[in-house]
């Protein structure tokens, strides 16, 4: 009896490695989908991540001077506005919140791209931008000649890729089914809006017009599904049974064959 329990042990311990390698070539099979199927997410986290790495390597001085030469400021919208807007939007001022970045990208970027399309996805989130950034500017620079702020906000830097997640946001509300969706964005309205009605900085307005952008472009949900979280629970089971074959093997062969059992 002992030895039969041990060789059954053997084989059920010998058959973790070849579960671990299935496991981990399905979950390569499913990040290289995932990466597929959303690609402009990715390019742009990857230029950010490189840019992040630029700015971490940097001295102090190298660093103001890349933060100040690609923001999207007064000065640098004056000089070179089309570099200034293009350019703005693939840094982060703190390299060290890249990883909280790519969540987010994840969790946004990546689920509206693969949803609405790349092109609607894209045009979504530039032209959020785009917009957020000038009317924000335009904001600065008007409070400026009213002697609200100071002169040196012209050289304020004003880089990042928020406004662009705000717009994901704001886009990904008509994926949701109701009656969550007025939960979700009832939670965005809140998270953008209460900053603004505070006392928020240009920042903050510039958030809000994106997320106005995202929730005003909803002919480009127009056709697309929803999501159905009832299928959630089969997906799991599912799941689990496919985990479990792969951790018994097929039917009939589970521990020993019964050719090689000891006893009658």
């Amino acid at each position: 009896m002992r030895g039969r329990d041990e060789r059954r042990g053997s084989g059920t311990f010998g058959r973790w490695p070849a579960v671990a390698a299935r496991a981990a070539s399905l979950a390569r099979s499913g990040a290289a989908s995932w990466i597929r199927s959303s690609p402009g997410t990715h390019i742009w986290l990857l230029v950010i991540g490189v840019t992040s790495l630029v700015i971490a390597a940097a001295s102090q001085d190298l660093e103001t001077f890349l933060l100040h030469h690609n923001s999207s400021n007064i000065h640098q919208l004056t000089k070179h506005p089309l570099q200034s807007l293009l350019i703005s939007g693939f840094w982060i001022e703190d390299p060290s919140s890249f990883l909280l970045y790519a969540a987010l990208f994840e969790v946004f970027h990546a689920n509206v791209e693969r949803w609405a399309g790349t092109a609607r996805w894209l045009f979504t989130v530039g032209f959020a931008h785009v917009a957020a950034t000038l009317i924000s500017q335009e904001v600065v620079l008007l409070s400026i000649e009213d002697h609200s702020l100071p002169r040196s906000m012209k050289r304020v830097v004003d880089i990042g890729v928020s406004y662009g997640l705000a717009a994901a946001a704001g886009l990904l509300t008509y994926r949701i089914p109701r009656p969550w969706r007025w939960v979700y964005l009832a939670g965005v309205v809140l998270f953008f809006g209460v900053p603004l009605a505070t006392g928020g900085t240009f920042t903050d307005l510039g958030h809000a017009v994106a997320v106005a952008i995202g929730l005003g472009l909803r002919q480009f949900a127009h056709g697309r599904p929803v999501w159905d979280f009832g299928r959630i629970p089969g997906a799991l089971r599912r799941a689990a049974v496919s985990v479990g074959h792969d951790r018994c093997g097929p039917p009939g062969r589970s521990g020993l064959s019964r050719k090689g059992a000891p006893g009658p």
